[in-house]
């Protein structure tokens, strides 16, 4: 399946998501409560079977959280990057993918762990490399006083 191909059959599912053909990879964006179903069906369908979740990143826009998803098909090689925006910055979360892909556990744990989103539905969401005292380091508006960590 080319990039044409795949931006069509996104479309089919999801025909007001933001897909642009980015300088590697189909970019497509979509809002948080859907990106679940959208991650679920090009897992599952045959003619996409994006079966390896290659890297989970979140970042700071500002005003709100991003989290970016990088897929990709080893059967069928091609690769697909999935972005989308959580609400606000007070209790910023968006439904875990561990279940389409056991890769995403320590993932959202690392994000979860610097940024401070939640995976609704994770299955052992913790942090994974600090203890509560740090709060969420990469964070824009982090603050540490105790670990004298600056920008």
């Amino acid at each position: 399946m080319d990039k044409s191909q795949l931006q069509d059959f996104i479309k089919s599912i999801k025909p007001d998501a933001d897909i642009r053909d980015g300088k590697n990879y189909l970019e497509v964006t979509v809002p948080a409560a859907d990106l679940y179903n959208l991650a679920s069906k090009l897992r599952e369908n045959r003619e996409t079977d994006f079966d390896f979740l290659v890297n989970l990143t979140g970042i700071d826009y500002g005003k709100d959280f991003g989290v970016i998803y990088h897929l990709e098909s080893t059967k069928h090689k091609h690769f697909i990057v999935l972005k989308t925006i959580t609400s606000g910055r007070e209790n910023p979360a968006i439904d875990s993918v561990c279940a389409l892909w056991n890769t995403a556990e320590f993932h959202e744990r690392e994000v979860y762990d610097l940024l401070g989103i939640k995976f609704n539905n994770h299955p052992d969401l913790r942090r994974l490399f600090l203890d509560s005292s740090w709060g969420f380091p990469l964070r824009k508006d982090y603050v540490d006083d105790v670990n004298i960590v600056s920008k």
